[in-house]
């Protein structure tokens, strides 16, 4: 689940500076007021520590990013 959480906030990040690329809007600070927000720094916080979490583990995992737990064939058997 939290493979699932980190992969949608990472793709919210991305998101977040195509928009900046191309139409000079930032959403996030859009949506809490201004950059310097304390909302707006934890969403972006949250959006860097899934990205390094990401990558942490396509890494660990030899570049393979599953969202399925490796029991869940076990449980499927039973």
């Amino acid at each position: 689940m939290l493979k699932i959480i980190a992969f949608i906030l990472t793709i919210a990040g991305g998101l977040n500076w195509l928009a900046i690329g191309m139409l000079q809007y930032d959403f996030v600070a859009g949506i809490f007021g201004t950059q310097a927000n304390l909302f707006s720094r934890i969403i972006y916080t949250l959006i860097g520590v899934s990205a390094v979490y990401l990558t942490c583990v396509m890494i660990a995992n030899k570049g393979r990013l599953t969202a399925t737990a490796k029991n869940h064939k076990k449980a499927e058997q039973e």
